[in-house]
Order: C-alpha cells, then sequence, then structure tokens
C-alpha cells in the first residue's frame, strides 16, 4: 500500500476547535487513510507519535505555537523561524528513514514546501503542496522568502489550491498550472433541520476575533440594528476568540444591557460548531480577507444559508449556488444592511442552492479527487 506522509503545520492538539484548519487537515487524513497509508508530520509542544487513529501522528517539538503568529519581517520571530524550520526538517528525514515514504503531502507551502522539497532533493520523494492564502498573499510578499516560495511550487509535481482567486495567484507566483480542490470538514449530522420559514431567527458567527474576518464589522453592524430589527432575531452568536477579543465582549457587554439577544462563547471544536449550526438560520461572514473561509462548507453540510461580505472567492460561490445574502462592501454599514435583508428573507428560499454546494465541498470528493491527480505520478521506491 501507498505510503503518504502529510506535512503540515497546523493539526488540532488539545481539540479546542482554535484550529478549524488543523481540523480540516485531520479530517482529511482520515478520510485518506482508508485509501493509502497515512503518516501526519505536525509541530507540537513536544516530540511523540501517536498510534491509535487510523493514521499515525508524528508531533515534532517546535519553540513556539501556533506558528501562523510568527512573522518573517520580525526580527524577534526569527530564531523560533529557524528553529522551527530545522526542527520539521529533521523530523520528517529521520521518520522516513524509519518507515519509507512513498510520496508528500505539503500543507501548506511554507514551511511544509520547504519540508518536502528538502525531502525530494535529499531523498528523491516527490510531492504536491495544497496552498493557503496566507501563504500566498503575505509570505509571497517577502523578496527572499518569495523566492523560495516560487521554487517549492515550481518544483512540486501538483499545485493545488482551495480557493478560484488563490489558484490563479498561485498560477502567477509559480508560472505553472494550479488546480482547484475544495477545503472542507467531515461533520456529524445526524439530521439536517428545516430551515425555518419566518422570524425570529438565529444568527451565529464562528471563528478567529480577528480583523482579517470582519468580526468587529458584525459587531459594528449589531449596533445599527432598530428595535423592529430585534424583534425578528431569537439570537445572536458570536463564538471564537482571539486578538479583538476585549473590544467585543465591551461592545456586546453594551448590547446586553439594551436587552439585544447577543451570547459569547470561546472556541468550539467541530462537534460543538456542527450542533450550534444545526440549530442556526443564517451563518455570519463579515470577512475583510478571505479565500474559502472553512464555515462555508461547514454551513452548506449542515444546510444553512450565509451572509457574508463580497471578499476573496466568497461572490462567486453566492453567484453560483444562491446559497445566501452577498453584502455590497466590507464595511460594517454594508454587513448591517445585508443582516435586515436577511431578517426579511426566508432561509428557506437558499434550499437548493446549498444542497448544490454542499455536493461540491464533499472530503470524500476531495480525497478522491487528490488520489486521481496524483496516482499517475507517484513512484515506489
Amino acid at each position: 500500500m501507498t505510503h503518504i506522509a502529510i506535512v503540515t503545520t497546523s493539526f488540532p492538539i488539545d481539540n479546542s476547535g482554535a484550529e478549524a484548519a488543523g481540523t480540516f487537515v485531520a479530517d482529511f487524513a482520515e478520510e485518506l487513510s482508508s485509501r493509502s497509508r497515512v503518516t501526519v508530520l505536525a509541530p507540537g509542544i513536544s516530540n511523540k507519535s501517536v498510534d491509535d487513529k487510523a493514521y499515525k501522528i508524528i508531533y515534532f517539538a517546535v519553540p513556539y505555537l501556533p506558528l501562523s503568529l510568527l512573522n518573517p519581517l520580525n526580527p524577534v520571530n526569527w530564531f523560533y523561524i529557524y528553529q522551527t524550520i530545522k526542527s520539521g526538517q529533521q523530523a520528517i528525514k529521520s521518520s522516513h528513514l524509519q518507515c519509507s515514504y512513498d510520496y508528500i503531502f505539503a500543507f501548506w507551502a511554507l514551511p511544509s514546501g520547504y519540508w518536502a522539497w528538502h525531502m525530494m532533493k535529499s531523498h528523491n520523494i516527490q510531492y504536491s503542496i495544497w496552498a493557503l492564502g496566507s501563504d500566498i498573499w503575505s509570505l509571497g510578499k517577502v523578496p527572499i522568502v518569495k523566492n523560495m516560495l516560487k521554487k517549492v511550487l515550481q518544483d512540486s509535481q501538483i499545485c493545488f489550491a482551495d480557493g478560484y482567486k488563490l489558484k490563479k495567484d498561485v498560477e502567477i507566483i509559480a508560472g505553472r498550472e494550479c488546480k482547484f480542490m475544495a477545503s472542507t470538514r467531515q461533520l456529524n449530522i445526524l439530521d439536517k433541520k428545516n430551515p425555518r420559514g419566518i422570524p425570529p431567527y438565529r444568527l451565529t458567527f464562528i471563528g478567529r476575533w480577528h480583523s482579517n474576518k470582519g468580526v468587529d464589522l458584525l459587531i459594528d453592524a449589531l449596533t445599527r440594528l432598530d428595535h423592529g430589527d430585534w424583534e425578528k432575531i431569537e439570537e445572536v452568536l458570536i463564538c471564537g476568540g482571539g486578538p479583538l477579543e476585549k473590544n467585543i465582549l465591551h461592545v456586546v457587554g453594551k448590547l446586553q444591557r439594551q436587552g439585544r439577544p447577543v451570547v459569547c462563547k470561546g472556541y468550539q471544536n467541530k462537534s460543538q460548531a456542527s450542533d450550534i449550526l444545526m440549530n442556526t438560520d443564517y451563518v455570519l461572514i463579515p470577512s475583510r480577507k478571505e479565500s474559502i473561509p472553512v464555515i462555508f462548507s461547514d454551513a452548506m453540510q449542515c444546510g444553512v444559508p450565509v451572509v457574508t461580505t463580497p471578499v476573496g472567492d466568497l461572490p462567486v460561490l453566492l453567484n453560483k449556488y444562491k446559497a445566501g445574502i452577498l453584502a455590497s462592501e466590507a464595511t460594517s454599514q454594508s454587513y448591517y444592511e445585508a443582516i435586515r435583508k436577511s431578517l426579511h428573507t426566508s432561509p428557506e428560499e437558499f434550499k437548493i442552492g446549498i444542497e448544490l454546494a454542499a455536493k461540491e465541498f464533499n472530503l470524500s470528493r476531495a480525497v478522491d479527487y487528490f488520489m486521481d491527480c496524483i496516482d499517475s505520478k507517484i513512484c515506489i521506491h
């Protein structure tokens, strides 16, 4: 059986729900393990191996977590970045000598793609890369880092991206084809609910409390709603955490004192998020910067329409599937108007479009597509 190493910088350790992308990687590994032998290599707080799943996990110790907060433009982070690159490189090399990999799939371009590239050069193991928006849109702007980014993309057998715009941007940097492959998590959905036909509606935000995710736009939009609007709302649930937490809780506290049904909760793991979405009428996606967020595919699987800003690929998806309401701009005023529109629109209107979207954002389909792409390229050593 083909042995595939998944090398990633994002993988769940404590099941807190803080790493939605990491949960997606875990689900992909689980599904892939039904088609091949799989070993996952991921950063952790210590070196350890886990063998109690359908796939093996090898955690290698890094000096700082999460890696997403390390900024190569900040000299203070350079030591941490160097040690992380060194640890990952040593981990994949030593594990290969013990269990022999046939192929490497890198989540994401850097530094995972660099580790895979180094193994190709030193051990002739081919690899593919699944690019992440932050790789391309942030690291792609750092001169020296951009050169390595271009190299690892060019030398990979296949480049994937989970966004249409991201796919094009990868092709511009790499000068080669990049394939679109939708990212999605495997949710445990027993019974899909029927959308409510009439208000009051339940609105939900699940995600990082970060400016890129636009949670502050959402909060400001909520302060603009009048009494008549709030009569059409049963609850606004805001789940997550992050750098904007102090400001979010402050404004939410004001809304609560005004008698508004706004509730904050912390990060939700996959099971908790699924339960919440199954009791939601609209999912709120007020992002300023986005490709295709995992919460979009979560919403489609749970049969829930979205209220979103027009960033990344979200306009394309909503125009294609008619799966929710699109704000005119990524501003609090425009998002307020989109929320008001949702309060006067039955979620049932989006049912057919959501069902079509759910068929594309399907984990089994994504894994089948990946295997079809690499089957003819894997060379067993």
